[in-house]
């Protein structure tokens, strides 16, 4: 049975498995008569051949309080960008497809790229941050959640308990993580947010001592999460990061503009699985290597700003410490796996300790050789402020591409 502790500096909401999914869902029909709601889906092409999309949208279909849903496309010829109109037509909410590799949504990027706007980095960050824009620029959503398109074990009340904090006009949240047991296949997943966030954390803490906003970041159950709502007055100043480190940027930015009290995180599953990065230990560049560097510079960049002064000695220390905090933390893991009936293997989990020990000096290096690093995207205030159009172009141009291949 689920608990109610509440820990740390922010609202712990829990699923007590006493409100049934039709009354939720009821709920929040009721919501969006004064708070209309919006999904956005990040997704690359290749996700539409894969086997956890197709069921996404058929649960997404069963949905009726959405107003609409905004679709990022990446990685998509012509003829793909086709095909994807046709396999979103299930949906049963409006839906907008925004094909990033067409030439409409090309120049809009060519012209941000003039101003020194544009995103620099392809990928996750750079999906979601279009699709925000696009959200602004329709004016249909007063709360707006956000969830990955590669959830196998996905049904529609994880986006329930998803809304239901930002879209409550009773609740006073403004954004809500959403957290889950990473546990499938009788394995215990996560290993970056298990064996790299969380014991980095209790490590910085140790060697800087106490420190406001990694109490904040310790507050949340899965910080990694790729899962949260959000008001859409939110979306106008948050600076999204353009790497990895997307989700804890957006913890970061939460932290810079908004009181603990009015952020929250919901427990949204009861068991939760997506496709899996490979450790990638001979490639910094690539998988839960290049993952757990840009993740720590995360973390560095935003004490940094916080003014802790962070030095080569400081990094030698934390990683000291973290290495030492990690792998106390694989022995309560493989504990608790053990009395759970799930597997652990302790040398698998031991060799990525080691490795993102090394990447902590790795990142602490990378920072202190290019302090200038622009990591994040700009928000889209600076934005409209440089190119007041800029929103009516990009809606102009989703709707041109989507009535001339529909």
């Amino acid at each position: 049975m689920a608990d109610f502790y509440q820990n740390g500096v922010i609202t712990t909401l829990h699923n007590l498995h006493h409100k049934s999914l039709g009354e939720m869902e009821d709920d929040l029909r009721r919501f969006s008569e004064v708070r209309p709601m919006t999904l956005v889906l990040p997704s690359l092409y290749s996700e539409l051949e894969g086997d956890a999309l197709p069921n996404i949208v058929r649960e997404l279909s069963k949905v009726d309080y959405l107003n609409d849903i905004v679709i990022g496309l990446d990685r998509a010829s012509e003829e793909e960008y086709k095909k994807a109109l046709k396999f979103f037509r299930p949906l049963n909410q409006d839906f907008k497809l925004l094909w990033n590799d067409g030439p409409r949504l090309k120049a809009i990027d060519a012209a941000l790229e003039k101003e020194g706007l544009a995103p620099q980095e392809m990928g996750k960050g750079r999906n979601v941050w279009y699709c925000l824009g696009y959200a602004l620029a329709s004016g249909r959503a007063e709360a707006v959640a956000l969830h990955d398109c590669d959830i196998v074990t996905y049904d529609r009340s994880l986006l329930a308990r998803l809304l239901y904090p930002v879209a409550n006009p009773s609740f006073n949240y403004v954004f809500c993580k959403g957290y889950y047991a990473r546990t499938a296949s009788g394995k215990m997943h996560g290993r970056v947010s298990r064996l790299l966030v969380t014991p980095l954390i209790r490590a910085l803490q140790t060697t800087l001592g106490y420190n406001e906003y990694l109490e904040y970041i310790d507050s949340f159950r899965y910080p990694l999460a790729g899962e949260f709502s959000f008001r859409s007055d939110v979306i106008n100043d948050i600076r999204l990061p353009s790497d990895w480190g997307l989700e804890i940027g957006v913890l970061s930015e939460l932290n810079r503009n908004y009181a603990n009290n009015r952020i929250c995180q919901s427990d949204i599953a009861d068991r939760y699985d997506h496709k899996h990065q490979k450790l990638s230990e001979d490639d910094a560049e690539a998988g839960l290597s290049k993952m757990s560097i840009d993740i720590s510079k995360a973390f560095f960049r935003k004490l940094a700003t916080n003014g802790v002064v962070l030095n080569s000695g400081t990094f030698r220390t934390i990683k000291a410490t973290y290495l030492r905090t990690a792998l106390d933390f694989v022995e309560n893991y493989y504990n608790d796996a053990q009395m759970n009936g799930l597997s652990v293997d302790i040398h698998a989990e031991e060799k990525a300790v080691e490795l993102f020990a090394n990447n902590i000096i790795h990142a602490g290096n990378s920072f202190l050789e290019n302090p200038q690093q622009k990591p994040f995207m700009p928000s889209w205030n600076r934005v409209i402020s440089a190119m007041p159009d800029i929103l009516e172009e990009l809606h102009m141009a989703v709707q041109l591409d989507m009535m001339e291949y529909q």
